[in-house]
């Protein structure tokens, strides 16, 4: 009995030893979802849809798919999500301070249409206060609504890691910031960190029919949510064991959300109704929701639709159209206010389409916005009729679904069901280097004499990944680099090598000189050779007759979902490491 009981503790202990518990998060930015998997039952995936609102501190508050991403310090209390009502000032959008270089960061649409209660960017309280405050929030609930969900002895035994999905045309910096600010929360340093594009691909791609799939089919995916719409595209690349994808264009983003049509319909209102004497606050607040819960998810395009919003308290004015404490719209005026949006949807999705240069299948809608009906009417007849526009299901949570599948099939390569083979760098990568100076090539470049080599030489640029180019996080790939020093002036503790980027906003091609185009300093590698003895290191005789230090050393590159690792190795050891931007 003793023995048998030895054993089944064993058994217990070693499911234990590989059991994790996978939190995926979505931190949009205007609403944010969390889904959960153990990773001994990877086929049981759960959203959370329980949230605090005002009145509730618990569980019991709301259902919904997603939480808002807001928050409002009242006193020492944080309140958020659900918590913040819709009057006084508030902290929204603020995951985009994280990443203040993105031109998407403002739009014409952001500047015509402020929110009046959103407090500007940085107000009394940093863009990374905000959020390390907001997912700290979002995980202590996450993690009590798992007390109601599991045993205790499993939560005490397993354990919990974290995935948190961001924007795959973010820099580098706002990268690591992401990073820290999960980290900061309470999400661990085991965090994975994925592009909500490529999950939002790959939960849709996964809930289309296989059988409607071939080998060369292309995608663009367009996620459109609150605040920003992101489209990205890609190409069936292998169907069997299982669906591979590559991508076929760099991503595209705008701040062009749903959210905007809540601020141009409360400007309608204003401009229509705010001269009523009985105009106020409430009466903005009974529409807006109105207008959130029904209008936009009713309105279908047609001039001749009406709708009837609650405008309490308000005065009969036939000229106005307010009667009984009801407005009526027509479906015209509606049209007003959805085209603004709309069409700078559809401008992102040519654009995408056209990046392709490839026969376009169909434009998969995801995010809350991408299942508004208008919006997908609208892009259908504004494109291709032969592309199909469809919806996939569960389209609002399919960033979260997705990071999860992705987590979970890193975790366990079993469960994958849809791989992103390949990706299209976004920027061009390299460093400077010494090359043989030809004066047909290098016209008005200032050349040096090289006394190791006996020639003339000039500084270009290297670029081992040009824009555009496919890049995969199957493997890693090296590039090799050479230095040398005179003996004479002793041994060199470290050799260094500046990773350097160029955006090509034009696409004119990559720079041949760093002091050209837009080329920037992106990351130092360094390798510490202060522990190997002189004696050790190489030697070489130059052309002039003297001792140098050769070394010979390679940058070994590995390109994953939302970054990229750079490391220097020298002798088959990597002395040095950065994570970096995505490709």
């Amino acid at each position: 009995m003793d023995g048998a009981t030895s054993d089944m503790e064993k058994m217990a202990l070693e499911e234990a030893a590989d059991r994790k518990l996978l939190i995926a998060v979505d931190f949009g930015t205007t609403f944010s979802g969390v889904a959960w998997a153990q990773t001994r039952r990877p086929d049981v995936q759960t959203i959370i849809i329980q949230w605090p609102d005002a009145t509730s501190g618990g569980l019991e508050g709301i259902s919904s798919d997603k939480v808002p991403t807001e928050i409002r310090y009242n006193g020492t209390e944080c309140q958020w999500g659900f918590q913040v009502d819709d009057f006084g000032p508030r902290h929204q959008w603020f995951k985009l301070d994280l990443d203040p270089t993105q031109s998407r960061g403002v739009s014409d649409l952001s500047r015509e249409y402020p929110d009046q209660h959103a407090l500007p960017p940085g107000y009394n309280v940093s863009g990374e206060k905000l959020c390390t405050d907001y997912l700290t929030a979002l995980r202590k609930h996450t993690e009590e609504v798992l007390k109601h969900k599991l045993p205790q002895s499993i939560l005490k035994s397993t354990p919990i890691e974290y995935i948190i999905t961001t924007p795959a045309v973010w820099s580098d910096s706002a990268q690591a910031k992401t990073r820290t600010c999960a980290e900061a929360a309470g999400m661990g340093q085991q965090l994975m960190i994925i592009s909500e594009p490529e999950a939002a691909a790959i939960y849709a791609l996964h809930a289309m029919d296989p059988h409607s799939i071939k080998i060369g089919d292309t995608f663009v995916l367009c996620d459109a949510g609150g605040g920003t719409v992101d489209l990205i595209s890609y190409t069936v690349s292998a169907l069997k064991p299982i669906l591979q994808v590559e991508e076929a264009a760099t991503g595209t983003g705008r701040l062009c959300g749903s959210t905007f049509l809540n601020r141009i319909f409360n400007k309608f209102l204003v401009d229509k109704l705010g001269l009523n004497e009985e105009w106020d606050e409430e009466v903005v607040e009974d529409a807006m929701k109105r207008f959130e819960l029904v209008t936009k998810k009713a309105f279908r395009g047609s001039p001749t639709e009406e709708f009837v919003i609650p405008v309490p308290g308000l005065a009969d004015d036939p000229a106005q159209g307010v009667r009984r404490g009801k407005f009526r719209m027509t479906g015209a005026e509606v049209t007003q206010i959805f085209e603004p949006v709309v069409q700078e949807v559809i401008t992102l999705v040519r654009g995408q389409i056209a990046a392709t240069n490839k026969t376009v299948k169909a434009v998969l809608m995801v995010g809350g916005f991408g299942q508004n009906a208008y919006l997908r009417e609208s892009i259908r007849g504004a494109i291709d009729p032969n592309i199909e526009v469809m919806q996939p299901p569960n389209g609002w949570t399919a960033v979260v679904r997705g990071a999860l599948m992705k987590g979970l099939s890193q975790l366990e390569p079993t469960t994958a069901r849809v791989k992103v083979a390949s990706r299209s760098a976004r920027k061009h990568y390299g460093t400077e280097r010494m090359t043989k100076y030809d004066a047909a090539k290098h016209t008005k470049r200032p050349n040096y004499w090289d006394a190791y080599d006996g020639e003339y030489k000039v500084n270009d640029m290297d670029w081992f990944i040009r824009k555009g180019d496919p890049v995969t996080e199957e493997k890693s790939f090296k590039r090799q680099y050479h230095k040398v020093w005179p003996v004479a002036e002793g041994h060199n503790k470290a050799v260094s090598q500046d990773l350097l980027v160029s955006q090509d906003p034009d696409s004119t091609g990559a720079p041949v000189y760093k002091d050209s185009g837009d080329v920037k300093y992106l990351a130092r590698l360094t390798a510490d050779l202060s522990c190997i003895p002189a004696n050790d290191l190489a030697q070489k005789t130059g052309k002039d007759g003297r001792q140098y230090y050769s070394v010979h050393y390679d940058i070994e590159m590995q390109y994953f979902s939302a970054h990229t690792k750079y490391s220097m190795v020298y002798k088959n050891v990597k002395y040095d490491s950065v994570t970096v931007e995505y490709v």
